[in-house]
């Protein structure tokens, strides 16, 4: 059995404190607040650990590459933000499955995603044209 370290508990509390899907980059850089020793060679192998049991999925994304969350949640998407590079999870699913393909094949998973620009990033955009110059 192996021992718990303060790295891989400084990585389970970043999940804990994030409810979104994390990069490795997200999760070094949040890691680092609590154990600024915190190297990537260390964050893959705890990913992989807590992947392998369960405790966190992968979630792929074409352009973002490997992502990681929380397992345990029920079915959602994900949305990409292309501004500042972070996923954020919408709830549920809206999309309806029968007729989704066309005759003969057979749905067994799907993942949609969405991007655009997360309100963080559109907001910095917002010029107050009521303000003195």
């Amino acid at each position: 059995m192996k021992r718990v370290t303060a790295q891989r508990t400084a990585i389970e509390e970043v999940f804990n404190q994030c409810e979104r899907p994390l990069a490795v980059e997200e999760i070094l850089r949040q890691g680092r607040e609590s154990v600024p020793s915190l190297n990537i060679a260390t964050v893959y192998r705890t990913l992989k650990v807590l992947t392998e049991k369960g405790w966190l999925v992968k979630v792929y994304h074409p352009s973002f590459g490997t992502l990681y969350e929380r397992s345990g949640k029920a079915h959602h998407h994900h949305f990409f933000c292309r501004e500042c590079n972070r996923a954020y999870e919408l709830p549920g699913c809206t999309l309806i499955l029968d007729g989704a393909a066309p005759a003969g094949f057979i749905i067994e998973d799907h993942e949609v995603y969405l991007s655009g620009r997360c309100p963080a990033c559109v907001g910095a955009e917002i010029i107050d044209y009521n303000a003195a110059p």
